[in-house]
Protein backbone atom coordinates (compact mmCIF):
# COMPACT_ATOMS: atom_id res chain seq x y z
CA UNK A 1 0.00 0.00 0.00
CA UNK A 2 1.06 3.60 -0.62
CA UNK A 3 0.88 6.88 1.27
CA UNK A 4 -0.82 9.92 -0.23
CA UNK A 5 -1.56 13.52 0.64
CA UNK A 6 -4.62 15.24 -0.81
CA UNK A 7 -4.49 19.05 -0.74
CA UNK A 8 -7.96 20.58 -0.66
CA UNK A 9 -11.11 19.37 1.09
CA UNK A 10 -13.66 20.29 -1.57
CA UNK A 11 -15.94 17.63 -3.10
CA UNK A 12 -13.24 16.24 -5.40
CA UNK A 13 -10.53 16.24 -2.74
CA UNK A 14 -12.77 14.52 -0.19
CA UNK A 15 -13.90 11.88 -2.71
CA UNK A 16 -10.30 11.29 -3.83
CA UNK A 17 -9.21 10.74 -0.23
CA UNK A 18 -12.15 8.41 0.37
CA UNK A 19 -11.34 6.27 -2.68
CA UNK A 20 -7.68 6.01 -1.71
CA UNK A 21 -8.53 5.15 1.88
CA UNK A 22 -11.07 2.51 0.88
CA UNK A 23 -8.37 0.94 -1.30
CA UNK A 24 -6.21 0.50 1.81
CA UNK A 25 -3.77 3.36 1.34
CA UNK A 26 -2.67 5.73 4.10
CA UNK A 27 -4.12 9.15 3.30
CA UNK A 28 -3.82 12.64 4.74
CA UNK A 29 -6.25 15.27 3.48
CA UNK A 30 -5.34 18.86 4.21
CA UNK A 31 -6.79 22.34 3.87
CA UNK A 32 -6.71 25.59 5.80
CA UNK A 33 -10.07 24.77 7.34
CA UNK A 34 -10.51 21.00 7.31
CA UNK A 35 -13.74 19.91 8.92
CA UNK A 36 -14.14 16.54 7.24
CA UNK A 37 -14.72 13.52 9.43
CA UNK A 38 -11.86 11.06 9.45
CA UNK A 39 -12.64 7.99 7.35
CA UNK A 40 -11.01 4.59 7.00
CA UNK A 41 -7.27 5.13 6.51
CA UNK A 42 -7.88 8.89 6.03
CA UNK A 43 -6.68 11.54 8.47
CA UNK A 44 -7.71 15.20 8.22
CA UNK A 45 -5.03 17.80 8.99
CA UNK A 46 -5.35 21.56 9.03
CA UNK A 47 -2.41 22.91 7.03
CA UNK A 48 -1.31 25.75 4.78
CA UNK A 49 0.18 24.42 1.54
CA UNK A 50 1.68 27.83 0.72
CA UNK A 51 4.25 27.22 3.50
CA UNK A 52 6.43 24.48 1.98
CA UNK A 53 8.73 24.17 5.00
CA UNK A 54 5.86 23.33 7.35
CA UNK A 55 3.97 21.38 4.72
CA UNK A 56 6.99 19.20 4.03
CA UNK A 57 6.79 17.87 7.59
CA UNK A 58 3.21 16.74 6.96
CA UNK A 59 4.00 15.14 3.61
CA UNK A 60 7.09 13.13 4.57
CA UNK A 61 6.79 9.58 3.25
CA UNK A 62 4.13 10.43 0.66
CA UNK A 63 4.34 8.60 -2.65
CA UNK A 64 2.23 11.26 -4.38
CA UNK A 65 0.55 14.58 -3.58
CA UNK A 66 -2.80 15.45 -5.13
CA UNK A 67 -3.19 19.21 -5.66
CA UNK A 68 -6.98 19.62 -5.48
CA UNK A 69 -7.06 22.97 -3.68
CA UNK A 70 -9.10 25.83 -5.12
CA UNK A 71 -8.49 29.57 -4.87
CA UNK A 72 -11.37 32.03 -4.76
CA UNK A 73 -12.55 32.60 -8.34
CA UNK A 74 -11.76 36.32 -8.29
CA UNK A 75 -8.32 35.76 -6.72
CA UNK A 76 -6.78 33.20 -9.04
CA UNK A 77 -3.98 35.51 -10.26
CA UNK A 78 -2.92 36.34 -6.70
CA UNK A 79 -3.58 33.14 -4.74
CA UNK A 80 -3.25 30.13 -7.01
CA UNK A 81 0.46 30.49 -7.73
CA UNK A 82 1.27 30.51 -4.02
CA UNK A 83 -0.61 27.25 -3.56
CA UNK A 84 0.83 25.37 -6.53
CA UNK A 85 4.36 26.61 -5.83
CA UNK A 86 4.11 25.48 -2.21
CA UNK A 87 2.77 22.07 -3.19
CA UNK A 88 5.38 21.65 -5.94
CA UNK A 89 8.28 22.55 -3.64
CA UNK A 90 6.94 20.18 -1.02
CA UNK A 91 6.70 17.35 -3.56
CA UNK A 92 10.32 17.99 -4.51
CA UNK A 93 11.37 18.07 -0.84
CA UNK A 94 9.83 14.67 -0.09
CA UNK A 95 10.34 13.07 -3.53
CA UNK A 96 6.63 12.60 -4.18
CA UNK A 97 4.93 12.49 -7.55
CA UNK A 98 2.59 15.40 -8.27
CA UNK A 99 -0.99 15.10 -9.53
CA UNK A 100 -2.66 18.41 -10.38
CA UNK A 101 -6.41 18.87 -10.68
CA UNK A 102 -6.87 21.25 -13.61
CA UNK A 103 -9.51 22.31 -16.10
CA UNK A 104 -9.98 23.29 -19.75
CA UNK A 105 -9.40 27.03 -19.49
CA UNK A 106 -5.85 26.81 -20.84
CA UNK A 107 -7.03 25.75 -24.30
CA UNK A 108 -8.51 29.21 -24.84
CA UNK A 109 -11.41 30.25 -27.04
CA UNK A 110 -10.03 29.31 -30.47
CA UNK A 111 -9.89 25.49 -30.71
CA UNK A 112 -12.67 23.74 -32.61
CA UNK A 113 -13.67 20.11 -32.47
CA UNK A 114 -12.60 17.69 -29.76
CA UNK A 115 -10.13 19.03 -27.21
CA UNK A 116 -7.20 16.61 -26.86
CA UNK A 117 -4.98 16.44 -23.78
CA UNK A 118 -1.83 16.62 -25.93
CA UNK A 119 -2.73 19.77 -27.84
CA UNK A 120 -0.89 23.02 -27.02
CA UNK A 121 -2.34 25.35 -24.42
CA UNK A 122 -3.26 28.77 -25.81
CA UNK A 123 -5.16 30.69 -23.11
CA UNK A 124 -7.35 33.64 -24.01
CA UNK A 125 -8.37 34.69 -20.48
CA UNK A 126 -6.69 35.61 -17.21
CA UNK A 127 -7.93 32.43 -15.58
CA UNK A 128 -6.75 30.33 -18.50
CA UNK A 129 -3.35 31.99 -18.29
CA UNK A 130 -3.18 31.21 -14.56
CA UNK A 131 -3.99 27.55 -15.17
CA UNK A 132 -1.42 27.34 -17.97
CA UNK A 133 1.34 28.86 -15.84
CA UNK A 134 0.46 26.54 -12.95
CA UNK A 135 0.94 23.51 -15.19
CA UNK A 136 4.15 24.90 -16.66
CA UNK A 137 5.57 25.34 -13.15
CA UNK A 138 4.61 21.79 -12.25
CA UNK A 139 6.33 20.51 -15.40
CA UNK A 140 9.53 22.30 -14.39
CA UNK A 141 9.62 20.46 -11.08
CA UNK A 142 12.18 17.73 -10.44
CA UNK A 143 9.42 15.19 -9.75
CA UNK A 144 7.03 13.54 -12.25
CA UNK A 145 3.70 15.32 -12.73
CA UNK A 146 0.30 14.61 -14.25
CA UNK A 147 -2.54 17.10 -14.75
CA UNK A 148 -6.11 15.81 -14.75
CA UNK A 149 -8.32 18.27 -16.64
CA UNK A 150 -12.05 18.42 -15.99
CA UNK A 151 -14.85 20.44 -17.52
CA UNK A 152 -17.73 22.06 -15.60
CA UNK A 153 -18.72 19.98 -12.61
CA UNK A 154 -21.91 18.16 -11.76
CA UNK A 155 -22.28 16.29 -8.47
CA UNK A 156 -22.59 16.79 -4.74
CA UNK A 157 -20.95 19.98 -3.54
CA UNK A 158 -20.14 21.20 -7.06
CA UNK A 159 -19.96 24.99 -7.28
CA UNK A 160 -20.10 25.75 -11.00
CA UNK A 161 -22.21 27.62 -13.51
CA UNK A 162 -25.06 25.10 -13.43
CA UNK A 163 -25.24 25.00 -9.63
CA UNK A 164 -24.96 28.79 -9.34
CA UNK A 165 -27.20 29.96 -12.19
CA UNK A 166 -29.65 27.19 -13.06
CA UNK A 167 -30.15 25.00 -10.01
CA UNK A 168 -31.48 27.61 -7.55
CA UNK A 169 -34.18 28.65 -10.05
CA UNK A 170 -35.07 25.02 -10.78
CA UNK A 171 -35.43 24.22 -7.08
CA UNK A 172 -37.69 27.25 -6.69
CA UNK A 173 -39.75 26.34 -9.79
CA UNK A 174 -38.82 29.63 -11.47
CA UNK A 175 -37.66 30.51 -15.01
CA UNK A 176 -33.99 29.74 -15.61
CA UNK A 177 -31.49 32.20 -17.05
CA UNK A 178 -28.13 30.79 -18.17
CA UNK A 179 -25.15 31.69 -20.38
CA UNK A 180 -24.31 31.57 -24.05
CA UNK A 181 -25.89 29.25 -26.62
CA UNK A 182 -28.35 27.01 -24.81
CA UNK A 183 -28.16 24.44 -27.60
CA UNK A 184 -24.37 24.13 -27.88
CA UNK A 185 -23.08 20.72 -26.74
CA UNK A 186 -21.02 21.06 -23.57
CA UNK A 187 -18.84 18.65 -21.59
CA UNK A 188 -19.98 18.03 -18.00
CA UNK A 189 -17.64 16.26 -15.56
CA UNK A 190 -18.99 14.32 -12.58
CA UNK A 191 -17.10 15.07 -9.37
CA UNK A 192 -16.87 11.37 -8.57
CA UNK A 193 -15.47 10.65 -12.05
CA UNK A 194 -12.91 13.42 -11.52
CA UNK A 195 -11.80 11.74 -8.29
CA UNK A 196 -11.66 8.32 -9.98
CA UNK A 197 -9.47 9.77 -12.72
CA UNK A 198 -7.11 11.33 -10.18
CA UNK A 199 -6.77 8.04 -8.30
CA UNK A 200 -6.21 6.07 -11.50
CA UNK A 201 -3.59 8.59 -12.65
CA UNK A 202 -1.58 7.93 -9.48
CA UNK A 203 -1.02 4.37 -10.64
CA UNK A 204 -0.23 5.23 -14.25
CA UNK A 205 2.78 3.19 -15.38
CA UNK A 206 3.51 5.13 -18.55
CA UNK A 207 5.49 8.32 -19.03
CA UNK A 208 4.40 11.15 -16.71
CA UNK A 209 4.60 14.92 -17.34
CA UNK A 210 1.41 14.68 -19.37
CA UNK A 211 -2.30 15.46 -19.05
CA UNK A 212 -5.43 13.31 -18.94
CA UNK A 213 -9.00 14.46 -19.54
CA UNK A 214 -11.82 13.40 -17.24
CA UNK A 215 -14.35 11.26 -19.15
CA UNK A 216 -17.43 13.48 -19.39
CA UNK A 217 -20.94 13.58 -20.81
CA UNK A 218 -21.78 15.99 -23.64
CA UNK A 219 -25.22 17.61 -23.63
CA UNK A 220 -26.38 21.17 -24.17
CA UNK A 221 -27.30 23.45 -21.25
CA UNK A 222 -30.91 23.32 -22.46
CA UNK A 223 -31.02 19.53 -22.32
CA UNK A 224 -29.32 19.50 -18.92
CA UNK A 225 -31.82 21.99 -17.49
CA UNK A 226 -34.79 20.13 -18.95
CA UNK A 227 -33.55 16.80 -17.60
CA UNK A 228 -33.02 18.35 -14.18
CA UNK A 229 -36.55 19.75 -14.25
CA UNK A 230 -37.91 16.32 -15.19
CA UNK A 231 -35.98 14.76 -12.29
CA UNK A 232 -37.65 17.27 -9.99
CA UNK A 233 -41.05 16.37 -11.43
CA UNK A 234 -41.54 19.83 -12.90
CA UNK A 235 -42.82 21.16 -16.19
CA UNK A 236 -40.08 22.50 -18.49
CA UNK A 237 -39.13 25.97 -17.23
CA UNK A 238 -38.95 29.11 -19.35
CA UNK A 239 -35.34 29.55 -20.44
CA UNK A 240 -33.32 32.65 -21.20
CA UNK A 241 -29.71 33.85 -21.36
CA UNK A 242 -27.86 36.71 -19.72
CA UNK A 243 -26.38 39.43 -21.89
CA UNK A 244 -22.92 40.76 -21.08
CA UNK A 245 -24.53 43.96 -19.83
CA UNK A 246 -26.78 42.02 -17.46
CA UNK A 247 -23.89 39.99 -16.10
CA UNK A 248 -21.97 43.18 -15.36
CA UNK A 249 -25.06 44.82 -13.87
CA UNK A 250 -25.67 41.87 -11.54
CA UNK A 251 -22.03 41.75 -10.40
CA UNK A 252 -21.19 38.60 -12.34
CA UNK A 253 -17.89 40.07 -13.52
CA UNK A 254 -15.89 36.84 -13.30
CA UNK A 255 -18.42 35.05 -15.50
CA UNK A 256 -18.10 37.53 -18.36
CA UNK A 257 -14.49 36.53 -18.94
CA UNK A 258 -15.31 32.82 -19.18
CA UNK A 259 -18.67 33.02 -20.95
CA UNK A 260 -16.99 31.95 -24.22
CA UNK A 261 -17.04 28.41 -22.84
CA UNK A 262 -20.80 28.31 -23.47
CA UNK A 263 -20.98 30.25 -26.72
CA UNK A 264 -20.16 27.26 -28.92
CA UNK A 265 -19.68 23.49 -28.45
CA UNK A 266 -17.13 22.44 -25.82
CA UNK A 267 -16.19 18.84 -26.60
CA UNK A 268 -13.69 16.70 -24.74
CA UNK A 269 -11.63 13.76 -25.99
CA UNK A 270 -11.02 11.45 -23.02
CA UNK A 271 -10.19 8.31 -25.01
CA UNK A 272 -6.70 8.15 -23.47
CA UNK A 273 -8.20 8.14 -19.99
CA UNK A 274 -10.64 5.41 -20.91
CA UNK A 275 -8.03 3.17 -22.54
CA UNK A 276 -5.00 3.82 -20.32
CA UNK A 277 -6.63 4.48 -16.93
CA UNK A 278 -9.82 2.45 -17.29
CA UNK A 279 -12.16 5.29 -16.25
CA UNK A 280 -15.45 5.95 -18.03
CA UNK A 281 -18.04 8.67 -17.48
CA UNK A 282 -21.09 7.99 -15.36
CA UNK A 283 -24.50 8.43 -17.01
CA UNK A 284 -25.79 11.99 -17.14
CA UNK A 285 -28.95 11.17 -15.17
CA UNK A 286 -26.81 9.83 -12.32
CA UNK A 287 -24.82 13.08 -12.34
CA UNK A 288 -28.03 15.12 -12.21
CA UNK A 289 -29.49 13.07 -9.37
CA UNK A 290 -26.28 13.39 -7.34
CA UNK A 291 -26.23 17.15 -7.91
CA UNK A 292 -29.84 17.73 -6.91
CA UNK A 293 -30.41 15.30 -4.05
CA UNK A 294 -27.90 17.03 -1.78
CA UNK A 295 -29.56 20.41 -2.35
CA UNK A 296 -33.01 19.00 -1.57
CA UNK A 297 -32.05 17.70 1.85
Amino acid sequence: MSAYVVVGAGPVGVETARLLGDAGHDVIITSRGVNSENRTNVRSVRADATDPEAFTQICKGADAIFMCAMAAYDRWPTDFFLIVDGVTRTAENVGAKLIILGNLYGYGSNPEGLLRPDQPLDPSSRKGTVRTIMWQRALRASVPAIEVRASDYLGQGAVTYFSLLALPSLLASKPVTFLGDLDAKHAWSFTKDVARTLVAAAGYAGAWDRAFHVPSQHISPRELILRAAAFLGQEPPALGTYSYAQMEEFGMHELVEMSYLFERPLLLDASDTESLLGVKAQEIDVMIADTIEERRR
